[in-house]
């Protein structure tokens, strides 16, 4: 069944000529989209001045807001559902999709793809210069100061898990599945497949080898696109965010000391890390490394929760509920700006996993 879509800011002047220039819901999908080879500026300008780029609005907007502004057009988008119905059925013309995920999704054909294979065409925000980094590892400034053993040891085996994960993909996808998985097998796949891609390959297209590692550019980015549309209805904790630094929100001693096995017995050998979502090859360097026991190696008893459900990942470190969190920079900006006084230790994604959809004409 399809999901209504709600528009943001749409003039009804805006909304004939989508119909005019996509074609209106329920029309056929030759009829729409663009020819292999149109520039991408052109893609974006006529799918925004027709009101047809979609996005979920739950914190990755922020990319899609700076790609609008680096080409003058109106900072309006379609709300995205959590599917790509809206894609399918011509509502969105340019539609947010995850790589690892929504992509997959609209390019495959196994259960709950869409089967587009490659009559769609992406608009990556890593080439378009306005890419934010996504997932990390964070902890407390408290925990962090007061359990470094514990700290490192938790990257170090981490890290060693992310590593083998992305040297076998196909390994770290089945044992994802078998930790209870909220997608199919082949699905977990293609995510595992795609997310070694963003962990080893930088914002700039550059091969990367050390898992984990900040790029200070591509955080420093994230931190000014973050600073430039995040809107905070509290007057403090505005003032706040603005007067953020990398410095002040991160922390690279801990993965270095990690790298180099600089750190000793855990002061606290039982911790958990609550995930940003639900269990699936986007966090298969933590399953991986529960699996094959590189948490035990060093001492460490993990327990990994999955998110997804009342209690945000920020929300659950900082009230202590877990010890670390898999998040996003801006989300944890955000959260100290309110208070929170949470720490990034590790940067496991080193490029946006964002693209916009498009399908191809003829």
């Amino acid at each position: 069944m399809k999901k209504n879509l709600t528009k943001i800011t749409l003039t009804g002047a805006v909304a004939l000529l989508s119909c005019v220039a996509f074609g209106c819901k329920g029309k056929s999908a030759e009829s729409v989209g663009w020819k292999k080879g149109t520039p991408s500026a052109t893609i974006i300008k006529e799918a925004a001045e027709a009101g047809k780029v979609g996005n979920w609005g739950l914190g990755n907007e922020y990319e899609i807001l700076a790609l609008l502004a680096k080409y003058n057009l109106p900072t309006n988008y379609l709300s995205q559902a959590f599917d790509m119905d809206g894609f399918d059925d011509n509502t969105i013309a340019l539609a947010s999709a995850m790589t690892y995920n929504e992509l997959g999704l609209v390019q495959n054909s196994y259960d709950g793809g869409y089967k587009y294979g490659d009559s769609v065409g992406t608009i990556d925000m890593n080439d378009e210069g306005v890419a934010m980094m996504e997932d990390n590892i964070f902890t407390t400034k408290r925990f962090a100061s007061e359990n470094p053993n514990t700290v490192k040891a938790f990257l170090a085996a981490s890290l060693k898990g992310w590593a083998a994960a992305c040297a076998n993909p196909e390994e770290a996808a089945e044992i994802c599945y078998k930790y209870g998985s909220s997608v199919s097998a082949d699905h977990q796949l293609h995510m595992a497949k795609e997310v070694k891609k963003l962990c080893e390959t930088n914002t700039k297209g550059v091969k990367v080898s050390d898992y984990g590692a900040f790029d200070m550019e591509a955080m420093q980015q994230t931190l000014d696109i973050a600073k430039k549309y995040v809107k905070l209805s509290d007057g403090a904790a505005a003032e706040k965010f603005a007067s953020f630094t990398l410095a002040d929100i991160m922390d690279d001693s801990f993965i270095k000391a990690a790298n180099a096995g600089d750190f000793g017995k855990p002061e606290k050998s039982s911790v958990k890390i609550q995930l940003k979502w639900l269990p699936q090859a986007q966090f298969m360097g933590y399953y991986v490394a529960l699996d094959k026991g590189y948490y035990k190696d060093l001492g460490l008893d993990v327990t990994i929760i999955p998110g997804g459900g009342d209690i945000a990942e920020t929300t659950a470190v900082y009230t202590g509920q877990v010890d670390f969190g898999v998040t996003w920079l801006t989300n944890l900006a955000v959260a100290d700006a309110g208070g929170m006084d949470l720490l990034e230790v590790a940067q496991v994604y080193q490029k946006s996993g964002l693209v916009l959809v498009y399908k191809y004409k003829d």
